[in-house]
């Protein structure tokens, strides 16, 4: 089936606004990722919450997001694709007007929960991607579509600036609704149903289990400074014995929300090592950078930067990003999405390796994050590619699902492990230091990610 389509689709190019509805979808998600964070300060002044109960605005947010991914990308294979992007974006359209109408910080969390489920538009995109689209232009738009999760990331951060300033918190999710609603009419209207599906039932069991297990491990991950060991190590330790038991059963049912198997395929593995990794190091600076920035001079480091100053240093990782997804899926089809992902991996350390010797200059911030933006955008694009060209068409949500919850993993062990380092190390180091080491941690993921993928070139090649 998935023969005769691309065999149409070769003459019968994919409308261009077709493209659009799919890049809007996951930009929808992607700004949400973010657009919340300058935003929380206020939101605890206004609904009066605690600095733990505000928390829980990004880490529902989180938790139904690494979830969504797998289980909705599961159920598109199964009941078409667009069905359950258009889902996917509902949820955020709906999300965001409860959030900007909340009236306690309870409402918000709930509201913040119901977006995560916008996760499920990366895997189902790019599902949509390899069905609608002519298979020689697969890997530059899947390349447009993975660059936007940084983008937006970067972009989220700068919005809300004027936004706070023109009609407070409420405002980030007015804009947000905005967006929802276009990315859902374009959908709806421009978007073809799928025609590679899967009968078979639901493993709502499996679901139940992954999301226990992710939900633990993250809330451990996420808590780790807030929460007593003794509570975190317990509930990591559910997190993992709900994921082993998760896999043991996967192993064994006939049609499993997520195929262990899948990871026996090196190319699929690296990619998916690759998502944790690359997660790490994106999350990780983002997460420390505006803070580095924004520190007063008096302390010995830092420059004082407003918090629209610190977004816009981020925002030349969102530029290099829109024009290199693309490049890279073409890199990709003349020198192998393994090789690319290589490149990836030491463009990324280039970047870090300015921090690390040159921190106390704003022109190495604006390098740094120029050449990260290159380096991300190989490494998505390169990921998505590999794990598209290894596995069936019937199984493309599941396998990009599980590619964007670890990037998710990965992600909230970044911010956790940089600012761990940081915190640990201020009574001891010099003031920089501790940046300077959290800064090195994400330029040792991006190694690993080169490692990884030259690993799996040489396996394939075999």
């Amino acid at each position: 089936m998935s023969t005769t389509a691309d065999a149409g689709q070769q003459t019968r190019p994919i409308p261009k606004v077709a493209s659009l509805a799919l890049l809007s979808a996951v930009a929808a998600f992607s700004v949400l990722q973010s657009m919340v964070l300058p935003a929380l300060p206020e939101i605890r002044e206004d609904l009066h919450a605690s600095v733990s109960a505000s928390s829980w605005v990004l880490s529902a947010f989180l938790l139904v997001s690494s979830v969504s991914a797998v289980t909705l990308g599961r159920l598109g294979d199964m009941f078409g694709k667009k069905r359950l992007l258009l889902i996917s974006v509902g949820a955020l359209l709906a999300g965001s007007v409860i959030a900007a109408l909340a009236p306690s910080i309870a409402v918000l969390v709930a509201a913040r929960a119901v977006q995560g489920i916008g996760a499920a538009a990366f895997p189902l995109a790019y599902g949509l991607v390899r069905e609608i689209v002519p298979s020689n232009r697969v890997p530059t738009v899947i390349g447009a579509v993975s660059s936007t999760f940084g983008i937006g990331f970067a972009v989220g951060l700068v919005l809300p600036a004027p936004l706070l300033a023109a009609g407070g918190w409420p405002a980030v999710f007015w804009l947000s609704s905005l967006v929802d609603l276009a990315a859902l009419v374009l959908i709806a209207v421009t978007i073809p149903e799928s025609a590679d599906r899967v009968p078979g039932r639901v493993d709502w069991w499996g679901a139940v289990l992954l999301a226990l297990a992710l939900s633990a491990v993250l809330l451990a991950i996420s808590e780790t400074r807030a929460w007593p060991p003794p509570v975190v190590l317990t509930v990591a330790a559910v997190g993992v014995v709900a994921l082993v038991v998760f896999v043991l059963l996967e192993l064994r049912i006939e049609e499993p929300l997520v195929q262990p198997r899948l990871l026996r395929n090196p190319a699929v593995l690296a990619a998916n090592v690759g998502g944790l990794l690359v997660g790490f190091a994106l999350y990780g600076a983002f997460s420390i950078i505006p803070q580095f920035v924004q520190t007063p001079p008096a302390l010995g480091y830092g420059f004082g930067a407003t918090s629209l100053q610190a977004g816009l240093l981020l925002l030349p990782t969102a530029v290099t990003m829109v024009l290199v997804g693309p490049m890279a899926g073409r890199a990709g089809i003349r020198f192998g999405h393994a090789q690319t992902l290589v490149a990836a991996g030491i463009t990324g350390v280039v970047g870090y390796a300015f921090l690390v010797l040159a921190a106390d200059s704003i022109w190495a911030i604006i390098a740094c994050t120029t050449i990260l933006g290159v380096a991300v955008g190989l490494a998505l694009t390169a990921m998505v590619n590999l794990i598209v060209e290894a596995v069936d068409p019937t199984v493309t949500g599941q396998a990009t699902g599980l590619n964007t919850i670890l990037r998710t993993i990965g992600g909230a062990l970044g911010a956790q492990i940089t600012g761990a380092i940081i915190a640990s190390s201020s009574a001891t180091l010099a003031p920089s230091t501790g940046y300077r080491i959290a800064f090195a941690s994400c330029g040792v993921a991006l190694a690993l990610v080169a490692a990884v993928a030259l690993t799996a070139r040489r396996r394939s090649a075999r």
